[in-house]
């Protein structure tokens, strides 16, 4: 068996933005005993990502979009990586980082190698963009030892369009990439000061209710459907108004006449991209979140821990993060009708509302502590090294005391 002290963990993704979603794990894993290093695309949340958790750190420049060349000259700098670092376990994430790392792992003959899959990008894509899409994700799996799914929805989704095999696909817990500190997003006296002052500087009036979503806007977030949601909730509730937080993006872009209506109506604010969402959560009355795709949507967890209620739809992640009836409701893909009457269910009955929204909290402090993920992701690492035969003395499993033995319990289900 090979001895060492302390596995070399390189962990790969293609957008800086994506580690923000890993902090505290990487922390834990190092810590834990493991040798951590990250890697992505050029940006600020690197640097400060990798200070915060005092892990290795580095710039290897990829797009999001496909580009022939470029991805050939990020795979050979992320092989070239490989071979200088010579990790024990690599774990690649997002769709280009996902492939293009996950063969250069391939071809480094990293021991372990390790997918964490995120969502499905062809599933909501009809022809031969969706063929593309699933064939290049059907071969990161094949490359990968152990493929991570954050949501069980999205492992049998992948199962059953062929991009996985049922023995590699796990789920951690009761899903998501990290978990959520309900700390950070429960309403304290502070939050709520912030929020009111929030609510001020954006022209909100007091009295006003307020549909919130977070996220990125695109076609697959479904934000089109929100609007003309807003648009028809507008003649019963005058006083409603919309808030997004998030920016628009060109890969998937919504229709040109949304973006036009988004900034056209004094009753829609657009933030633009928010670092630190916590207060807008409470500067809301309910998250709505008509998604096409998901793997597993943090921004749900994120509500609830804040106490909302939710709306969102029946699309494979989010049916994951949301009790129907129960901590939110849950309409058809694409049903704005469905959509516009589940608002309008929660807006006239507050408490109602309030109602979920602390059931939505109960569920995320019990069910989504982050402890539990990093547990039970550091767990999976040393069962696939010892199938490996790869022996780690260094590594402390100190589970917390918040952990049972079920979440450690890293099987296809």
């Amino acid at each position: 068996m090979v001895d060492r002290d302390e596995p070399r963990l390189f962990v790969l993704t293609t957008s800086d933005l994506s580690l923000t979603l890993l902090r505290g794990q990487l922390r834990f894993l190092r810590e834990t005993g493991f040798d951590v290093t990250v890697a992505c695309s050029p940006g600020p949340f690197l640097e400060s990502v990798a200070q915060e958790e005092r892990v290795g750190a580095e710039f290897i420049p990829m797009c999001r979009e496909i580009d022939p060349l470029r991805d050939m000259i990020s795979l050979w700098r992320i092989w070239k990586c490989f071979r200088r670092y010579r990790p024990t376990i690599t774990s690649v994430s997002t769709p280009k980082a996902g492939f293009i790392g996950g063969l250069a792992a391939w071809f480094s003959r990293v021991p372990c190698r390790v997918y964490v899959l995120r969502g499905l990008r062809g599933e909501a894509s009809h022809g031969m963009r969706r063929w593309f899409l699933l064939f290049f994700e059907r071969l990161s799996c094949r490359m990968a030892h152990r493929v991570i799914c954050v949501s069980e929805s999205l492992r049998r989704a992948a199962i059953a369009s062929g991009v996985v095999a049922p023995d590699r696909a796990v789920v951690l817990g009761a899903g998501s990439s990290n978990g959520v500190d309900a700390s950070r997003f429960r309403a304290t006296p502070v939050r709520l000061n912030e929020a009111a002052r929030l609510r001020t500087s954006l022209d909100i009036p007091h009295d006003a209710a307020v549909v919130g979503f977070v996220g990125r806007f695109t076609r697959d977030k479904g934000l089109q459907d929100l609007v003309h949601a807003f648009s028809c909730l507008r003649e019963r509730f005058p006083k409603l108004w919309l808030l997004l937080v998030g920016k628009f993006e060109e890969g998937d872009p919504v229709p040109a006449e949304i973006q036009s209506e988004v900034f056209a109506d004094p009753q829609i604010i657009s933030t633009g991209f928010v670092f630190d969402t916590a207060p807008y959560y409470h500067a809301m009355d309910i998250l709505a979140l008509p998604t096409r795709r998901e793997g597993f949507p943090n921004v749900l967890l994120e509500a609830h821990a804040a106490g909302k209620a939710v709306v969102t739809c029946s699309a494979t992640g989010a049916v994951d993060a949301v009790v129907d009836g129960v901590d939110g409701i849950v309409v058809p893909v694409g049903d704005v009708k469905a959509l516009v009457e589940a608002l309008a269910t929660l807006l006239t009955n507050p408490k109602l509302a309030e109602t979920m929204g602390q059931r939505g909290f109960d569920r995320v402090a019990r069910e989504f502590q982050p402890a539990r993920i990093w547990s039970a992701l550091a767990s999976a690492y040393v069962r696939l090294l010892q199938e490996k035969n790869i022996s780690c003395t260094g590594i402390r499993l100190d589970v917390p005391a918040a952990c049972t033995a079920a979440d450690l319990q890293v099987i296809p289900r």
